[in-house]
């Protein structure tokens, strides 16, 4: 047994490891020492989840952003982004498409754009959650304030994910511009969980300056906040931002991610996201056979998706949501998984 072996096997019984131990991991993994860990990973997501695997209805109601972070293309000052914005009626219509389609989740996601007051958002989610009572309403969108939170928990809204990038303080101040705080996004992330949302963090995998080390942390907080969703996908490019010429994150590295995170918190709702969908042709089923459970096909209308590209080539932006859906069921079937209407609310 290899002393990488030997890590993944004392991973899997502790949850934990040491920030030595996990870089170890990172800088020494093989092809040979994925597949074990994508099978422990596997094992552990099967004895929680089965082999289920939830789908969230996308609707990507704004592409305005106050931000300017580095690598996103609907930044501040993307001079090419063709801004628009969803009514409230616009999103109730897609959710209403999607529970036709046998979605249970909802994810509203969209820049910091302050046109969303606290009321407009807090009175979409109480739409929605009339309308659809027995669909998860799921926020993403950005950072707040505990009192804005608090307001949106209270309108019914059952989960919010926030990335948040890179948990070392150095290392996000490269990725976004001096406004933004590391510090002030672990603050938001704090409370979000004590308001009890089913809470997601997560973090791109090869963005620039990123080391092993780096990810090693990540891990290790993700040990620390425990969240119930972590949202991990591969760093691309957009070309309309400063790290349009930087080098695209690696597949065997974000399925090892996703893998290790798996271990660290087993009971985790871990997305196979559309970014490993869009640099690799089956980046999605392998995002699931290393561990992953959760899909999350595009409910927003057809003339809006190619608006909202947070990096270049982004995948099923022209797809109908039924044409995706059949589609993503038969991937899921290709590799012995299924794919399921459910809230697919966090195991405990």
């Amino acid at each position: 047994m290899s002393r990488i072996t030997e890590l993944i096997d004392k991973l899997e019984r502790e949850h934990i490891l040491s920030k030595n131990e996990l870089t170890e991991i990172i800088s020494g993994h093989t092809p040979e020492t994925d597949e074990y860990l994508f099978e422990k990973a596997r094992a552990v997501r099967e004895k929680i989840y089965g082999k289920d695997v939830y789908m969230r209805g996308l609707i990507e109601f704004t592409n305005y952003c106050k931000n300017d972070c580095l690598y996103c293309g609907i930044r501040r000052s993307a001079k090419g982004a063709e801004r628009y914005r969803l009514t409230e009626e616009q999103i109730l219509d897609c959710c209403e498409t999607g529970c036709g389609l046998g979605f249970r989740t909802f994810v509203l996601q969209g820049g910091e754009d302050g046109f969303y007051t606290d009321d407009k958002i807090v009175s979409i989610v109480t739409k929605i959650k009339e309308k659809f009572p027995d669909c998860a309403v799921t926020l993403s969108i950005g950072e707040k304030s505990r009192e804005s939170y608090e307001k949106f928990r209270n309108a019914g809204a059952d989960r919010y994910l926030l990335r948040h990038e890179t948990a070392n303080s150095e290392h996000y101040g490269k990725l976004h511009p001096k406004e933004l705080s590391l510090e002030n996004r672990m603050r938001c992330l704090a409370d979000l969980k004590g308001l009890g949302f089913q809470t997601g963090c997560g973090f791109m995998v090869g963005s620039p300056y990123q080391t092993a080390e780096n990810l090693a942390e990540d891990l290790l907080y993700i040990h620390d906040l425990q969240p119930h969703m972590v949202g991990i996908g591969p760093f691309v490019p957009h070309h309309d931002t400063p790290f349009a010429e930087e080098k695209q994150g690696g597949l065997e590295m974000t399925l090892l991610m996703l893998g290790l995170t798996r271990l660290i918190v087993p009971n985790v709702l871990l997305p196979a996201t559309t970014a490993l969908g869009t640099i690799h042709p089956k980046g999605r089923e392998k995002g699931i056979l290393a561990g992953a459970n959760v899909v999350m096909p595009n409910l927003s209308p057809q003339d809006v998706r190619k608006k909202y590209l947070l990096y270049d080539n982004k995948i099923c932006t022209g797809d109908e949501a039924a044409e995706c859906i059949a589609c993503l069921g038969r991937r899921m079937e290709s590799i012995g998984y299924k794919l399921v209407s459910a809230r697919g609310d966090y195991v405990k």
